[in-house]
């Protein structure tokens, strides 16, 4: 069961990025080496690549560098919780202002909503208790804080910042640094709820 749910993650996952990243390539308004930046500026893109690439690295059972650190304590834990907050910024913030259709509705509905929920079933059904280790949990914090830092730090210099509640040119600075205390506070919360959840779902299962 395991591998056929990892074979299903990596092929929609791979669809879905990848047909993401044409259709950008087909609507570009900048020259292709800035569209690919901004492309993977995407924390969608990036987190989606990142659970696509352990289903992948899981199912082939990969050990190379960098692919098996995907593979280790907590990682499916951080992984899931980082896709989660994708699919709920989007529902909560993103999509009301954004309308997409063909294509890019299949796309956008399979990252933000299919994939975030498909990767939550996943955890919970191969979920292990190395799974649950808290320090190499919250070691994983560390990818939204250099997300965060690289955002701001190119986007003061190109202007470009991916998402409109981090867009200080837009909403100034202070509003800006709400917006990422928020997600932060949503992170820290849904990592905690993640292990507080998980355990009590191992010891649901050891008494069985």
């Amino acid at each position: 069961m395991k591998r056929k749910l990892e074979i299903i993650g990596l092929c929609i996952g791979w669809f879905a990025i990848i047909g993401q990243f044409v259709l950008m390539l087909q609507n570009r308004q900048t020259d292709i080496p800035e569209m690919v930046i901004r492309f993977f500026s995407f924390f969608t893109i990036l987190t989606n690549t990142l659970v696509t690439l352990y289903f992948t690295a899981s199912f082939f059972k990969l050990k190379t560098v960098p692919l098996k650190w995907l593979l280790s304590n907590g990682t499916s834990t951080a992984l899931t919780a980082f896709i989660l907050i994708v699919g709920l910024v989007y529902q909560l913030v993103l999509r009301r202002i954004w309308n997409p259709t063909g294509l890019q509705y299949i796309v956008d509905e399979l990252l933000h909503s299919v994939i975030p929920l498909f990767m939550l079933g996943y955890w919970f059904f191969n979920l292990k208790k190395d799974d649950l280790l808290p320090k190499p949990i919250m070691n994983w914090l560390l990818y939204p804080v250099l997300y965060i830092t690289f955002i701001m730090v190119r986007g003061h210099f190109s202007g470009f910042y991916p998402y409109p509640f981090l867009n200080v040119n837009d909403i100034g600075l202070h509003k800006t640094i709400i917006n990422i205390g928020i997600v932060f506070a949503v992170a820290f919360i849904i990592l905690i709820s993640l292990i507080v959840v998980g355990k009590t779902v191992i010891k649901n299962k050891q008494k069985l």
